[in-house]
């Protein structure tokens, strides 16, 4: 009895090792057959359009259309490739348009949709630009110490209400911000002092989220002379509008400024407003920005494809600089909404993503990656 036992125990000895050993050979095996999944590098290259006139286009009725079906612009713009919204903000504007209320809306329906979000904040009631940066008409009786806590309550409250992904401190302010207190010639230590305090205010809300200080032109002298006078200014990202009519026809000069200023400065830049027209016509009875040849710049002509290769080249020229971020289109949205007898209609008509049809154009084609 005891030799069977020993007899038995042997084997089951035997049996219990060839088991241990083909279990560790099945785990090696399996081991052996999983296969990381491949790490995706994330797209922080942006690809933007400003939609801000958006709501008073819906509002108006007006429709639009991708691929012979109605369809909300920015299902258009994410399924184009679009990664990322403009909206400029006004603090009271006189229609409500522009306006805390809806651009808070629509910053959300875009985030709904993966989208992120770029606020351009004009500090002023109405458009802000080189030739005017006007005082909202709340602040404009307050001494420079009461205007720069407006500001930064005003700066608080929009991170609180929105929180953007990018948020622009003015809107072309190649003269400063908030005149005539915040004019960066006249005023430059004020200038300097405001773009601190909203940069500091949102800082301390929402680290991460992005600041950009935007400059309209690409001359290198100019952009220089302006970026080396915000040197002290904490900011993330350096903006610039580059439209062919205004800002030059000659692309190898916008690339060489995109270098020129992402090295000097450490800074990545962005091409944050660009358009290009698809045609020479009018949709309304206001004058167009671009209606002539001589406007144009060479080898991209007034056609649908023209637009579309124009804004290519210069996605792929910002593409090709160690600095280059990105870029956003600007009144892609603006079709003669009024009507086409309207006189205070859209300037950008022969300039937006849709047709006088109001039909998508293939210049959304340039969002692909």
């Amino acid at each position: 009895m005891l030799l069977k036992m020993r007899k038995y125990s042997s084997i089951f000895g035997i049996l219990f090792l060839f088991a241990i050993l083909f279990s560790c050979s099945s785990d090696d095996e399996t081991t052996k057959s999983v296969v990381a999944p491949p790490v995706v590098a994330e797209d922080t290259f942006i690809r933007a359009a400003d939609i801000s006139f958006l709501p008073e286009i819906e509002s108006s009725g007006a429709i639009l259309y991708n691929n012979a079906k109605a369809e909300d612009l920015l299902t258009t713009l994410k399924n184009a490739g679009c990664n990322t919204v403009r909206i400029r903000l006004w603090k009271n504007p006189s229609d409500g348009h522009s306006g805390m209320g809806e651009v808070k809306a629509l910053a959300q329906r875009a985030k709904l949709l993966g989208l992120k979000v770029w606020l351009t904040v004009h500090y002023s009631d109405t458009w802000a630009d080189p030739a005017v940066q006007t005082t909202p008409a709340e602040w404009k009786n307050l001494s420079f110490a009461e205007l720069k806590t407006a500001v930064a309550a005003y700066t608080s409250n929009i991170m609180t209400e929105i929180n953007p992904d990018i948020i622009q401190i003015g809107n072309e302010i190649n003269s400063g911000l908030l005149w005539p207190q915040g004019h960066l010639i006249n005023q430059e230590s004020q200038c300097l002092a405001l773009l601190a305090i909203a940069s500091a205010t949102i800082r301390s809300k929402v680290p991460n989220t992005k600041i950009m200080i935007h400059y309209a032109g690409v001359t290198a002298t100019n952009t220089n002379w302006f970026f080396n006078k915000l040197k002290s200014i904490d900011y993330d990202y350096i903006g610039l509008s580059y439209y062919p009519i205004w800002h030059g026809k000659d692309l190898t000069v916008v690339k060489s400024t995109i270098d020129a200023l992402g090295t000097t400065y450490n800074k990545k830049v962005i091409i944050a407003e660009t358009a290009y027209p698809f045609t020479l016509g009018y949709n309304d009875w206001t004058n167009n920005i671009v209606g002539l040849d001589s406007q144009l710049v060479t080898g991209y002509p007034a056609t649908p494809d023209g637009q579309k290769s124009f804004v290519i080249a210069l996605k792929d020229l910002v593409k090709s600089s160690a600095s280059g971020q990105g870029f956003a289109y600007w009144g892609g949205e603006w079709i003669a909404f009024k009507g086409n007898e309207a006189k205070n209609g859209s300037t950008f008509e022969n300039q937006a993503f849709y047709d006088f049809s109001n039909k998508a154009l293939p210049v959304l084609q340039a969002f692909n990656k």
